[in-house]
Order: structure tokens, then C-alpha cells, then sequence
């Protein structure tokens, strides 16, 4: 006889065991690593939310404090590796197989053990396609996540840094898992409901705020002159021809800047309501000068920053923001607005081979893409035009009828042509195929695919690969914007003058950009504490980017 319910008694079974430890749906947070050792079995999938920014560290060291022989071998399945607890479990042998998504922090340490043989990988997956296999055949038993606070009956409150949690718990709480969150406090009323109550099945006051990383803070004053330069070249050579208003900034120094010359060279050039109006971002402190001089009409948000929490209060008009004041942020669907209803993504790499292709993989470093083949890829499922859109797909795609054309993402790379320790940023073979031979990988992680890569942006100038017509073409675009590296030295000289010529490839003084104009005095702000003075004073940044 077929018996229908075994998740369910599975999963009865596991609060059973959790009982004991709790009053209610509370659990004293010296029980927490007794909980998890019984409602965890060994195989277990879970889920420990690790985010981009927000982290349930409580959870993680109640579970890297386990007994190895009553939770072992579990299948880790989160966004981000960000804390060491996160590898703990996994030199520890509580934990076995991993399929994440980005771990910046970690990367050193998480290319050892994989390396090592410590850990074994499931996949590098981006944001969107991690939370997808959730409710496909990633499917958490438990989830371990974070929230701002909790009521008596379980509902939480997640406070501007929802990030992943929704995902997470109802691809967990509706296939029979269990849900365990960790929270600051417990209240007797909540100022929002993110999480209802009876998805979640035991709550741990933590007594303190789980831990929130900075990721997207840049301090103007690391800015250099040669960052400025290549954010003007994108101002003036990709954002004000294609008239790009719908779009997403990957983390860097180098979009930083571009947000920062919005209010002075963008204004300048006379852009204001033209581009950069509406964005899928995080609440990025560099852009705070472009909201307060009116260039940003609306921002979506994957997740939120460190010290911006007054500031987004005070600027609902821009922000997605509760009757409460606080964000509402959202990666899942910030994610897939970054994917079909922006019209460019830029950003930054670690290498980018002769085909286009990059990657955040190097020799010693693997760091994952998070949300950037996201933000960084052609959605083919799109069907809504716009002018960015459709005259990148006319570039592309000069022949085809135009009611049959399909449009183009700008998908554009930028950054300099030597990067962190005079290391080349454009190379022959990407380190990611490396690291697929060494640990006998059937797919290399690639960040962006080549074919995706409409622009490449250095302080040489602009490789439009849209205007390449042959493989041949293509290589040599790159090979033109790779400066003084190994790629660079080996082009042809003519060919790449003749791409010039048809403006395949466009020098700073093509566009009449003088480099000696990239100067620091370009920047609407040129210190934290020049970020903190447009905000009002509302901006409170973190205490080790204070320097006055």
C-alpha cells in the first residue's frame, strides 16, 4: 500500500523530538544546539541562511557545535559562505556536499577545503537559480534563518534585510520541513508580519542583532583617477548613447564612481532624466548624491546596507518601504527584475578570457558570482521593448526584420587592465577552467558567458562586441581595451586600428574625453563623511569606515 504522507510523519516526528526544548515555538538559546541535533538527521538537506549580507550566526555556531556522530554528512544548501562557522561544519564533518551561490569572505579558505577534499561540491550557483532548485530538488528538510523579531505565535518581522528568508522558509515550510529561526528579540507586537507564524516552527531569541556584512559600502576616497576615467567613458560611451534609465551596478570601485560623477559629469553632459532613473540595487551610500539631486526616481532592493536605515525611512518615494518606515527587500524578485526588467548590468570581474567569458574564480580564490549571471545574462524569455533594448539587438542583428529582432541586455564588464596586485584582468584561460580539471568539474564556473558581453570597458577605452562580426573581430576588440597585459600586447595593430575606424572599439579621445579630466574633484563626494553631509546627516556609516 502507496503511503502518501512520510514527509509529514517525517516531519511530526522531528518536532517531537524538538519539544522538550521548547515552550511553545520558543527555545532558550543555551538549548540551541540540542534542538538542532534533534530535529536534524544525518543526510539532512539544510538550508543555514547565509545571504548575500544577513547571516544567522547564531545558528551557525549552535550547529558547528554539534556532535559529528548525531548530525553528519548533511548537504548544505545556502546562498552565501560568508562566516567561518559556515566551513566549520564542514572541517568538522558535520556537513559533506555544498551547493551555494557566493562566498566572498570565505573564498581563500572555501578553495582549501575544496582543494582538500573537505568538501564536495554540488555547484556555484547563482541567486535565482539556488532559490529555484529549492523548490525543485534542493528542497530544504531544515531551514535555519534570521529575523529582525518574533511575537508570541511565531510571526516575524524581518526589518529591511528580508533578503532570501521568504524564498527559503516557504520552500522549506510547504514541502514538510522544519523552520527555525533565530531573532533579536520577541515582542508583544510586530511592526510588520514578513514570515506568517505558522510557517515557522521554533523561535531563539538571540538577545542581539545577527550579523549584517557592508558589502555594498565603497569609500569614495579609495577612488582613483583611473576609475574615474572608465566611469566616464561608460557615462558618455554606453549610458547616454542607448539613453539606459532601467539598470543594476555590481559591486566595485568603479560603478562607485560612476555614481558618484552622476550629479557632476553626468549633469554636465546634460543626462539628468535621460539615464540611470530606475535601478535594482541595493541601497548603495554612493548613490546617495544622485537621489538628493533628483537623478533617481525608484529603487528595488535585493537586500539592504549597513547605516542606511534612516536614510531610506526618509526617502519612501525612492525606496520599497512598510508602513513601519523600514525597507522591504527582496532577492528573489529584485533578482528577476535585474534579469528581465533592467535594460544593462555593469559591473566588475576578476579575468575575462578572449571569448568575453569571466569570472571571479582564480588560482587560490573561489569567491562564487551570487546574483551576477543574473543581472549579467540575456533574458531570451523577454518580450517588452524599450530603446536601450532594442538598439543593442539592432546592433547585433542588422538584417533581421524589426518586428522579429530580437532586442539585447547590455551586459558590460568594466574595470582596469591590471587589477589587486598588478594581477591581469584579461587572460588566455580563465582560472575557472582549471579549477574544473582539478576537481574533475563537468561545468567550469563562469561568471558571465562570452556571448551574453555586449561592452568591455577600460581605461584604454570601449570594446563593443555587439558591432564584431567574426570570431576573429571579437578577440581583437578585446585584445584592443587590454592595455599593456600578455592579451593585450598580442594584438594585430591594424585589425584593431580598423575596429577603431567602424568604432568597434572607441579611445577615450574618440568620445573627447581628455584623461588628464579624471580628477578626483569629479566626484559629488570624495569621503564617507561627504556622503554622510548629503544624506542630511542620516547616513550613519559603519564604525570602520569613520575616519574623522
Amino acid at each position: 500500500m502507496t503511503v502518501w504522507n512520510s514527509a509529514q510523519r517525517l516531519r511530526d516526528e522531528r518536532l517531537r523530538a524538538g519539544a522538550p526544548y521548547a515552550q511553545g515555538k520558543r527555545v532558550a538559546k543555551a538549548d540551541a544546539t540540542a534542538l538542532l541535533e534533534a530535529v536534524i538527521r544525518p543526510g539532512d538537506r539544510v538550508c543555514l541562511e547565509g545571504d548575500n549580507q544577513k547571516q544567522a550566526d547564531l545558528l551557525a555556531s549552535a550547529l558547528a557545535a554539534a556532535d559529528k556522530n548525531k548530525i553528519h554528512d548533511l548537504h548544505m544548501v545556502q546562498s552565501g559562505v560568508v562566516l567561518p562557522e559556515h566551513l566549520d561544519v564542514f572541517e568538522l564533518g558535520i556537513a559533506k556536499r555544498l551547493d551555494y551561490a557566493y562566498s566572498g569572505p570565505q573564498s581563500q579558505r572555501i578553495a582549501k577545503l575544496l582543494f582538500g577534499g573537505k568538501i564536495e561540491l554540488g555547484a556555484v550557483h547563482t541567486y535565482l537559480e539556488l532559490f529555484a532548485r529549492y523548490y525543485v530538488d534542493l528542497t530544504p528538510q531544515v531551514a535555519l534563518i534570521a529575523a529582525v523579531s518574533a511575537d508570541r505565535e511565531g510571526n516575524l518581522y524581518t526589518g529591511p534585510n528580508t533578503e532570501d528568508t521568504p524564498a527559503i522558509v516557504e520552500a522549506t515550510a510547504f514541502k514538510d520541513g522544519i523552520v527555525i529561526a533565530q531573532v533579536n528579540e520577541i515582542v508583544d507586537k510586530l511592526p510588520r508580519v514578513d514570515i506568517p507564524g505558522d510557517w515557522v516552527n521554533f523561535v531563539i531569541e538571540s538577545g542581539k542583532p545577527f550579523y549584517v556584512e557592508p558589502l555594498f559600502t565603497r569609500d569614495p576616497g579609495a577612488i582613483t583617477e583611473t576609475q574615474i576615467l572608465t566611469a566616464m567613458l561608460a557615462i558618455k560611451g554606453i549610458y547616454a548613447p542607448y539613453g539606459v534609465q532601467r539598470l543594476n551596478h555590481g559591486i566595485g570601485f568603479n560603478t562607485a564612481a560612476i555614481e558618484l560623477l552622476l550629479p557632476t559629469y553626468g549633469e554636465r553632459l546634460g543626462l539628468k532624466g535621460k539615464v540611470a532613473s530606475h535601478w535594482a540595487l541595493n541601497p548603495h551610500p554612493t548613490l546617495i548624491p544622485a537621489i538628493e539631486s533628483g537623478w533617481v526616481k525608484q529603487i528595488h532592493s535585493f537586500g539592504s546596507e549597513v547605516g542606511m536605515d534612516a536614510y531610506i525611512e526618509a526617502r519612501p518615494d525612492v525606496f520599497f518601504t512598510g508602513p513601519d518606515g523600514s525597507l522591504r527587500s527582496n532577492r528573489a524578485m529584485s533578482q528577476t527584475a535585474g534579469l528581465y526588467a533592467c535594460d544593462m548590468f555593469i559591473g566588475s570581474t576578476l579575468q575575462i578570457d578572449l571569448q568575453g567569458n569571466s569570472s571571479t574564480i582564480t588560482a587560490d580564490r573561489v569567491a562564487g558570482f551570487g546574483g551576477a549571471p543574473n543581472m549579467g545574462s540575456d533574458a531570451r524569455g523577454r518580450r517588452h521593448p524599450s530603446q536601450p533594448w532594442l538598439l543593442a539587438g539592432k546592433e547585433a542583428d542588422p538584417d533581421s526584420p524589426a518586428p522579429l529582432r530580437r532586442g539585447r541586455k547590455l551586459v558590460v564588464q568594466i574595470g582596469e587592465t591590471f587589477g589587486e596586485k598588478n594581477a591581469p584582468m584579461f587572460v588566455e584561460q580563465l582560472d575557472a577552467l582549471k579549477l574544473a580539471a582539478k576537481l574533475d568539474l563537468e561545468l567550469a564556473p563562469v561568471m558571465v558567458y562570452g556571448d551574453d558581453v555586449t561592452h568591455i570597458v577600460t581605461e584604454e577605452g570601449i570594446a563593443n562586441l555587439l558591432l564584431c562580426r567574426s570570431h576573429d573581430e571579437r578577440e581583437h576588440a578585446i585584445r584592443g581595451v587590454a592595455g599593456y597585459t600578455e592579451v593585450g600586447r598580442a594584438r594585430d595593430k591594424k585589425m584593431v586600428q580598423q575596429l577603431r575606424e567602424r568604432g568597434v572599439i572607441r579611445r577615450p579621445e574618440d568620445l573627447g574625453i581628455d584623461p588628464l579630466d579624471a580628477d578626483r574633484r569629479l566626484l559629488a563626494a570624495r569621503s564617507i563623511k561627504d556622503l554622510v553631509q548629503w544624506s542630511g546627516q542620516l547616513y550613519a556609516p559603519p564604525s570602520k569606515f569613520r575616519n574623522w
